[in-house]
């Protein structure tokens, strides 16, 4: 593994943490949300761990930081971070130079370790993404709404190319002599490229445009937003799907048929009592939070979001969209502020889902008991527009649902997430196969079946998230194969054979992608990084492959 490569992610979060400290963003936050974003985007590549770990200072060892930090960072794959969003939101100027900055950490992530192909997707459309939220918003009257750019700063030091980050930041990670003096942060923006000469002063609004962002409605009904999501206006949103629609999607999902019974159940429940409320006549309270315990890769963020629609469409949430947390967007640095922090989180789901992966977390010390204290009052005070899902391991959510007696009135129905059967993964390759546009062919079916079979049942079992594994280390393999082909065929270029299906390590991830490297380095990363998750894929396939899984 090149130092290189390691070098240019260290410079590159250096520069993020410029660019938003000019912002007046906290450093320590923007440093975080480089290195998630970092992991998330590069966890599928070989020997990326250490390398990830000696970019970002830490124990060569703490693989466990690694995975954390990319399975904290895979949601930024298709949506805006968390600083970025609060600049889109507030307005800021810094915005743009911002989601530049991140696509260069993007960038350098992809070079870690031996990346793929799927790297290379993964780091394109991230990069997409983030660009893509920094652009001009419409505001409701049809005008284009963009942020003004700031003015380039000249106190720049003389014979730098303000246009060249390597020159900003030294090749070797630390300024050259003449640059003693941090760089400003326009500076730093001019070097990302996300202003060209002669672009407006600070405030002054682009000709022809307004000079306010435009407002930032929820997202529609079975959407997932992250926190303070800038979603598209009314105009552009889609339209609120049928109850029969929602539970169409459902019924497609491959397994999980003591979800979808409880899933009906309680649809049918909630249906009644809203008929005899209208009726006039006496209902229960019944509570509409739910608890979803599973392993990873269940599938339960994706019934998630199809619990969303479907209270929407029964009429019991005004908006019906999903936003997914963790501990880190509800826990802020000192007590006293996680109750605002957590506060502001409940405000962009009202009218939809707050749905709290690995809620147990928020067991953990203090501040996260000061999280669920805030929590149980706002699920009390927006209990006619607001449902919340906690989920996780069985084990540790059990304990999370003891520490606080509001929280054990208020989530009475439980549902479990089975692991899927070796019929089903078969059914959940094929089908993720499918949606890229590749053939696994039956032989190829049978071995992926053979293989899952071998894979033990713990708690770290990925489930979809272990298909989507196999299946991207088949599509690089099945690109290597094809290395000495000038022409393929379609069926060549569509079509997985068994042997572009990896043996499996002892725990259950694909043993190697491609071919042995040349280099001494990558061979050496490759026998020492532990399996990693390669995305977060649809580990609940249906007609809409691009969702999240649980």
């Amino acid at each position: 593994m090149s130092a290189a490569r390691q070098g240019a992610l260290a410079r590159s979060i250096e520069a993020l943490v410029t660019v938003g400290r000019g912002a007046s963003l906290v450093p320590d936050d923007v440093a975080h949300e480089g290195e998630r974003l970092a992991a998330a985007v590069a966890e599928s590549s070989t020997g990326a761990a250490p390398a990830w770990l000696e970019a970002v200072g830490r124990d060569p060892g703490d693989y466990t930081a690694f995975f954390d930090a990319a399975q904290r960072g895979r949601r930024w794959r298709s949506a805006p971070t968390d600083q970025l969003t609060a600049l889109v939101v507030g307005g800021s100027e810094h915005a743009a130079a911002y989601a530049e900055a991140l696509a260069a950490v993007v960038d350098a992530a992809a070079a870690l370790g031996s990346p793929g192909l799927s790297v290379a997707a993964t780091a394109a459309s991230t990069t997409a993404v983030q660009r893509a939220a920094a652009q001009p918003h419409t505001a409701p009257h049809g005008a284009p709404t963009r942020f003004p750019a700031p003015a380039f700063d000249p106190t720049l030091p003389s014979g730098t190319n303000p246009f060249d980050l390597g020159a900003l930041l030294g090749a070797g990670g630390t300024r050259p002599p003449a640059q003693d003096v941090v760089p400003t942060v326009d500076a730093i923006l001019d070097a990302l490229g996300a202003r060209g000469p002669g672009a407006p002063a600070p405030g002054a609004p682009t000709p022809g445009t307004d000079a306010a962002p435009s407002g930032s409605p929820g997202a529609g009904a079975g959407q997932t937003a992250t926190v303070g999501d800038v979603s598209a206006t009314d105009e552009d949103a889609e339209p609120p799907r049928s109850l029969e629609e929602l539970l169409a999607e459902l019924d497609a999902l491959i397994g999980l048929d003591r979800v979808k019974h409880e899933i009906r159940q309680q649809t049918e429940l909630l249906r009644i009592e809203k008929l005899r409320t209208a009726a006039g006549l006496t209902t229960p309270t019944l509570t509409r939070h739910l608890v979803f315990l599973g392993n990873p890769g269940t599938g339960k963020t994706t019934v998630a979001r199809l619990v969303a629609g479907i209270y929407r469409a029964l009429g019991l949430l005004s908006t019906g969209h999903l936003v997914e947390v963790d501990r880190s967007e509800l826990v802020a640095g000192y007590l006293g502020q996680t109750a605002v922090k957590t506060s502001e989180v409940v405000a962009t789901a009202i009218g939809g889902v707050l749905f709290i992966d690995e809620a147990y977390g928020l067991a953990e010390d203090q501040y996260g008991a000061e999280a669920i204290n805030t929590l149980v009052k706002d699920m009390e005070d927006h209990r006619d527009d607001l449902v919340v899902i906690v989920a996780g391991y069985p084990g540790p959510m059990a304990g999370f649902i003891a520490t606080n007696p509001g929280l054990e009135s208020r989530f009475s129905t439980t549902i479990t997430f089975d692991d899927y059967s070796d019929a089903e993964l078969r059914g959940i390759f094929e089908r993720m196969a499918s949606s890229s546009d590749f053939e696994a062919l039956p032989e190829t079916l049978d071995r992926f079946e053979q293989m899952v079979s071998a894979v033990p049942r713990t708690e770290g079992f990925g489930n979809g998230r272990h298909a989507r594994n196999v299946l991207d280390a088949a599509i690089a393999r099945h690109a290597w194969r094809l290395k000495d082909t000038p022409e393929p065929t379609l069926d060549e270029l569509r079509r997985l054979q068994p042997e572009d299906l990896l043996p499996q390590d002892a725990s259950g991830g694909a043993a190697s992608i491609l071919a042995p490297s040349d280099d001494a380095d990558d061979a050496d990363a490759t026998d020492k990084s532990p399996a990693v998750d390669a995305t977060e894929p649809t580990d609940n396939p249906t007609v809409s492959p691009q969702e999240e899984p649980a």
